[in-house]
């Protein structure tokens, strides 16, 4: 018979094997953001939910380090849109007016009172990016921080060109927080507001309004500020078309008159007529000899209202500071339109 031999195979070696469970625990993928931590993050910074999600995946779900990483995004995507965007038409936007004081009222600001304000034109490409919050709160932001910067000048006229080169530079202040520190410029915070809307977004021109208290002056005089804004599309002053005005109150009882609030309520009233009367017509200065209906001084008063509709705007202010005993007989007084500007929104810049 024939012996069978068992051949002798060598051994593998051992191969340790691991369960999905166990495998996990060596995974270097972050856990899925929460949809807490993705609301918490878009109500600090109102970006998309996609977005969000991409922040937080990218910083291991640390919402400071999210934060960052947005910022930088947004400074990447922002300047690349604004690039190609440049070449754009934006005739679309916004004016918006800040006042910070508006003049003279009560015993603490006789003397003159004094006043500081802004406009601005902030332009967009279409209506429906002009009407967006967003857009409405950096314009008047800009608003603000024009108004907030401005320092008083010898010039001799009281409205003045704010340069754009100073404004863009300049730290952006809130206008709801004004005691919030920005880390943002005027032109970085335009330049994400590109990145978010997909638009051209262009500081067209500033103007501001700031003179002192005039010391050393007789307590007969005092200013005082008026604006409107036609076509406002928010509670915030700002429209297609804005006025800004400075007026004069000159009277030797000036002081107890503004101590009177039912004085400061009729002035208030005439102030907003007399803007909207710069706004709605074809004005283009204050006063004329000629008959020229394009100076305010010479247009029925149509804005106040009453009687006062059938009568000039010289003749109107007249008989008001007559029936407010601003003007006594033989006596000069009564209140007067020093400076106005007026702008519409993709009117040619000056």
């Amino acid at each position: 018979m024939i012996a069978h031999r068992f051949l002798r195979l060598p051994k593998r070696p051992h191969v340790p094997t691991f369960s999905p469970i166990v495998q996990l625990r060596y995974s270097t993928t972050p856990p899925k953001p929460s949809l807490q931590h993705v609301a918490q993050l878009r109500k600090l910074t109102e970006v998309s939910i996609s977005k969000a999600r991409e922040a937080l995946s990218a910083t291991n779900n640390d919402i400071q380090a999210a934060l960052e990483w947005l910022n930088n995004d947004l400074a990447v995507s922002g300047a690349k849109k604004a690039a190609n965007v440049e070449a754009r038409d934006a005739r679309d936007g916004l004016v918006s007016v800040c006042i910070l004081s508006g003049g003279s009222r009560g015993k603490a600001t006789l003397g003159g009172g004094g006043i500081r304000a802004a406009m601005v034109e902030l332009n967009c490409e279409t209506d429906f990016v002009g009407r967006n919050a967003l857009f409405g709160q950096l314009a008047a932001d800009i608003a603000h921080t024009a108004a907030f910067i401005t320092e008083p000048t010898d010039s001799p006229t009281m409205i003045r060109p704010c340069s754009l080169d100073i404004l863009n530079d300049a730290p952006l202040l809130s206008q709801n927080n004004p005691n919030t520190h920005s880390s943002s410029t005027v032109s970085s915070s335009i330049r994400d507001l590109i990145a978010k809307v997909g638009e051209k977004v262009s500081l067209k021109r500033a103007m501001t309004v700031v003179q002192n208290p005039l010391s050393g002056q007789s307590p007969r005089l005092g200013l005082r500020l008026a604006c409107y804004l036609h076509g406002s599309v928010s509670s915030a002053p700002q429209g297609c078309i804005g006025s800004l005005a400075v007026l004069a109150l000159k009277s030797p009882e000036l002081a107890r008159h503004l101590e009177n609030e039912a004085f400061i309520q009729d002035l208030e009233r005439l102030e907003r007529a007399l803007a909207r009367q710069i706004a709605g017509f074809d004005t283009r200065l204050i006063k004329s000899s000629n008959g020229d209906e394009t100076a305010l001084y010479n247009q029925p008063f149509m804005m106040f209202g009453g009687q006062c509709g059938n009568e000039s705007v010289r003749m109107a202010l007249d008989n008001w500071s007559k029936r407010q005993g601003l003007i006594r007989e033989d006596d000069e007084g009564g209140i007067e339109v020093l400076e106005f500007a007026k702008w519409s929104v993709g009117d040619v810049a000056e």
